[in-house]
């Protein structure tokens, strides 16, 4: 019994220090996550907007929306942060668009867990280089197997066909949410 009591107590004692410990540096590490975050965020709005200077997140409950602007601090567009389930897991990209949202400037993969070799293909430049300027009206569309033809249209990756889409629909939810936004006037 004598024994018992004994692990018990040393058992205890590791719990509380190693949970002591992970709360240290839990507490030390959360702020420069943050901080790494929030750069990494910075640098990918002036790569899907490459004539912003500058910018300042919109107040939107459920969007993470930047409004952006160029040298002469005039409103050059929008980049718009956004996820959504791809085939592997969630897909988190940024988009650039033009400030009358009918057109996406670039898009930039943030993260992904996508099949790799074939899924991980959306972070590639023939896959993403497809958005520049591609029209928002009414909807992005995708085609499989055939060069698109029309101005809001992308060809899907052969055999990362259901990442691709993931990709269209993110991108479509994301801008039809910030036109409602625009309509209802709380987007300016």
């Amino acid at each position: 019994m004598n024994k018992v009591i004994q692990m018990l107590i040393v058992l205890t004692s590791i719990g509380i220090l190693s949970g002591g410990l992970l709360a240290t540096v839990s507490g030390w590490a959360d702020p420069l996550i943050l901080l790494n975050q929030k750069a990494a965020t910075e640098a990918a709005i002036f790569r899907v907007q490459p004539e912003g200077k500058n910018y300042e997140q919109v107040n939107i409950t459920g969007l993470e929306v930047y409004k952006v602007f160029n040298g002469n601090n005039e409103e050059a567009g929008y980049a718009l942060v956004y996820d959504g389930n791809g085939f592997s897991g969630k897909i988190k990209l940024i988009a650039g668009l033009s400030k009358d949202l009918k057109n996406i400037i670039s898009i930039e993969i943030l993260d992904q867990i996508e099949t790799p070799g074939l899924g991980t293909k959306i972070t590639e430049q023939p896959f993403t280089s497809q958005f520049v300027k591609l029209e928002t009206n009414p909807k992005i569309e995708w085609i499989k197997g055939a060069e698109p033809t029309k101005p809001n249209e992308i060809q899907t990756i052969t055999g990362a066909t259901i990442s691709s889409k993931a990709v269209v629909a993110i991108l479509n939810d994301g801008i039809s949410r910030l036109k409602k936004l625009r309509e209802s006037g709380e987007l300016k």
